[in-house]
């Protein structure tokens, strides 16, 4: 068999984005990819990431936030930045093969009613899925 493709996720806090990026893709393709998510710092994983993941039978109640820092060991295939902060501070991960930016809005940062902050949330997720979808099938090309 072989060696499972290493793909990182990375946003500023490792609080939303980056972990309903891991759990999607590990849920998509267990088999093919070793996924990992992080961040610039490590934030508390946000509640209603894990309830929007839930809703698609997707758990990711026991991942927890990572700082980069703690990856620099591990050499990626794939790099994705899923904010402008995370894209500028680390514009090339030289070490690793691809990298690539798949900017996304940053569900935390919505104001409202839970409900507006759980259709936020939504929304993201939906987005983030959308993109996976679309790079796991020009993957297999």
């Amino acid at each position: 068999m072989h060696q499972p493709i290493r793909v990182l996720f990375l946003c500023d806090g490792n609080a939303d984005r980056s972990q309903m990026a891991e759990g999607l893709l590990r849920h998509l393709e267990p088999e093919r990819y070793a996924v990992y998510s992080a961040g610039i710092e490590a934030k508390p994983l946000a509640a209603m990431a894990v309830a929007v993941m839930q809703e698609l039978g997707i758990d990711i109640s026991q991942q927890h936030s990572t700082c980069l820092n703690d990856l620099e060991d591990i050499q990626f295939d794939y790099v994705v930045t899923l904010c402008e902060q995370v894209k500028s501070s680390c514009l090339a991960f030289p070490r690793d093969v691809h990298n690539e930016h798949w900017p996304c809005s940053d569900p935390g940062n919505v104001q409202g009613s839970d409900a507006d902050r759980l259709a936020a949330f939504r929304q993201t997720r939906d987005e983030i899925h959308t993109r996976l979808r679309a790079w796991l099938s020009e993957a297999k090309n």
